[in-house]
């Protein structure tokens, strides 16, 4: 499908255009710098088009009305100078509502005022038309310090800069941007979701005045910079916080760490090297354990010892060797065979005393080793006991 995108720079219109282009779609990418032959050239065999330019922030009040106003109306005649009746999808904002701490704003009412152009002219034209009003938006690639809070704290705590919140009790709906951009894929489909509003509130399927994206999170201003300040720990003490799939966190944590700079890409992990290899932590969860990495030299044999509740898997991924268990009390010992050329998991049974040998004489043993719960200084529940005595 060949489509249509204004303002194609922004934080929302390079988003769009990589996701379109990954589906194979023709492109025709519109901003503040292209012509206006170009816009009609566009206009004249579009099949869709998603208009995103706007102003956020002009120097003048009034630049508001020219630049998410007129914007538009430049738009529409020039679709309909070329009699091209395509689908037009336009981003509004929630400040088009323009009650409760919107009540009064220049931007919401060029928002609005945009929205009744669109409607009308499309109407008239033979335009379908799906206006989004969206809430706060955030991503990758948003702009720092510009009209997202978001991108401001994820930047300035990535880069170990102060951030300033003034109420932390403050509560943002938040729209992230995958979300955002997978309601536009489907809006190409003709799958948009429709909704009117009772002033903020979105009420689903009421009519098909407005369009909206179903999946949004109300996070107060405090919520989020608690969790930045973990993520910005996680290289410190390898504790990965909890991120469910679809959560908040999940893609605030992504969100983040775009902004990371080059020198925090990479950061070293601590190794317990001794002459037998050595032990490195990887990661460690909040709730379910943690992962490291062992690496044994030839011929040496590690671990000796059984714990009552912890339990593991043992991955070989490299080498060749040998895991021995027996069951404390018992004389029975259970051996597995274990290579980097057939990659398997074997369990560390809670009560079994276990090792694990490097059978070459060559090569190093690299085990892939994961503890259902992370290591406790206070209460190791760590035994030494041979397997074979």
């Amino acid at each position: 499908m060949k489509i249509l995108v204004t303002g194609a720079k922004g934080f929302v219109g390079k988003n769009l255009c990589v996701a379109l282009k990954t589906k194979g779609h023709t492109v025709y990418e519109y901003d503040i710098e292209s012509t206006a032959d170009e816009l009609k050239e566009y206009c004249k065999d579009c099949e869709f088009v998603f208009h995103l330019a706007g102003v956020n922030r002009p120097k003048d009040p009034k630049e508001f009305l020219e630049g998410n106003c007129a914007a538009a109306d430049n738009l529409l005649a020039t679709l309909k100078e070329k009699s091209n009746k395509c689908p037009i999808m336009l981003s509004s904002s929630i400040q088009a509502s323009l009650i409760g701490r919107y009540a009064g704003s220049d931007y919401g009412k060029s928002k609005l005022a945009g929205e009744e152009l669109v409607r009308s002219v499309g109407a008239e034209n033979g335009n379908k038309t799906l206006i989004y009003r969206f809430p706060n938006l955030f991503g990758k690639w948003c702009r720092p310090n510009y009209n997202s809070a978001v991108a401001t704290f994820c930047h300035n705590i990535a880069n170990g800069l102060p951030i300033q919140i003034n109420d932390p009790a403050v509560e943002l709906e938040l729209l992230y941007i995958d979300d955002l951009i997978n309601e536009m894929l489907l809006a190409l489909e003709g799958k948009e979701h429709y909704c009117d509003y009772d002033g903020v509130q979105v009420l689903p399927e009421k009519s098909n005045r407005f369009c909206y994206v179903p999946t949004t999170h109300k996070v107060t201003l405090g919520e989020i910079a608690d969790l930045l300040y973990k993520f910005a720990e996680q290289p410190k003490n390898l504790v990965m916080p909890e991120i469910p799939n679809n959560s908040f966190a999940k893609k605030l944590y992504s969100t983040y760490l775009s902004y990371l700079p080059k020198e925090k890409v990479a950061f070293p992990l601590k190794m317990n090297v001794d002459e037998r290899g050595s032990f490195t932590e990887l990661l460690k969860t909040e709730k379910c354990g943690q992962f490291s990495v062992n690496i044994s030299k030839p011929n040496i044999t590690k671990g000796q010892h059984w714990h009552h509740t912890k339990w593991e898997f043992f991955i070989v991924v490299s080498g060749t060797g040998l895991i021995q268990q027996r069951r404390v009390g018992d004389n029975e010992v259970l051996n597995f065979y274990v290579s980097g050329d057939k990659i398997e998991a074997v369990h560390m049974l809670p009560g079994y005393t276990h090792n694990i040998i490097n059978l070459s004489e060559t090569e190093d043993l690299v085990t892939l080793m994961w503890a259902n719960e992370q290591f406790d200084k206070e209460n190791p529940d760590t035994f030494y006991l041979p397997v074979e005595e």
